[in-house]
């Protein structure tokens, strides 16, 4: 299956949009995405308005919930999330702005929103920059003809070594069998990272999300990995 994996398209997601945005929505996009935007991949850790001794990131934060929670748990982090798709990118703004501040809010100090292709982000990133990640119940592309957009891939893994510090986590999550499968066939395959059997039950620390809420409803088991980055 991984070896027969052709090279990764130019972008991984599909629509950027699902229903319509309402007018808080976009004027959260328009005024206070630029003000909370990351801009700083040389240097990731300079990026906030606060100094930070640890920067994480996350790919792909959904709804946001996750990402607050694990900010709020990590208060001396540097949190960088990432996401593309605009519904979730106001979901976690709506959460972070008090409405009617769209075009005033401070940004929190530590915590920071990359709106593009994270793999753009980590192209910039310079080595060993990252003491932690997440890929959080990313879009599975269940389809064998789309595994070449699944985040977890070689090319992927290797970009991830790259910018981890040795020693630190990636955090996966997924509750989809096709996904599972896939990611325990493609990290079983690399040597960049320790990739033990997944948690069938969510570990401590971790946050709960609503993607891990709707596979519980509908009777799915999610799969935790944690993979440390080999030296």
């Amino acid at each position: 299956m991984v070896e027969s994996l052709k090279p990764q398209p130019e972008r991984l997601y599909g629509r950027q949009r699902g229903h319509p945005l309402r007018a808080r929505q976009q004027h959260l996009l328009e005024k206070a995405l630029p003000r909370l935007s990351f801009a700083s991949p040389e240097n990731p850790a300079a990026g906030f308005s606060d100094a930070v001794s640890r920067v994480f990131l996350e790919i792909g934060f959904g709804g946001g919930e996750h990402a607050i929670g694990q900010s709020e748990l990590n208060p001396d982090v540097g949190y960088i999330a990432s996401e593309v798709f605009e519904n979730g990118l106001c979901s976690l703004l709506s959460r972070l702005v008090p409405e009617g501040e769209e075009d005033t809010a401070t940004p929190p100090p530590h915590f920071r929103i990359w709106a593009e292709d994270a793999r753009l982000l980590l192209k910039d990133m310079p080595d060993a920059c990252l003491d932690q990640a997440y890929l959080m119940f990313p879009d599975p592309w269940p389809k064998a003809r789309h595994a070449k957009r699944r985040f977890v891939h070689p090319e992927n893994i290797k970009q991830m070594h790259r910018v981890l510090k040795p020693g630190a986590i990636w955090r996966v999550a997924s509750d989809h069998p096709v996904y599972q499968e896939w990611v325990t066939d493609v990290m079983g395959k690399q040597d960049l990272f320790d990739a033990p059997p997944p948690a069938k039950e969510r570990p401590e620390g971790w946050s709960p999300t609503r993607y891990e809420a709707k596979a519980f409803r509908e009777g799915r088991v999610p799969f935790y990995w944690t993979f440390t980055r080999r030296p």
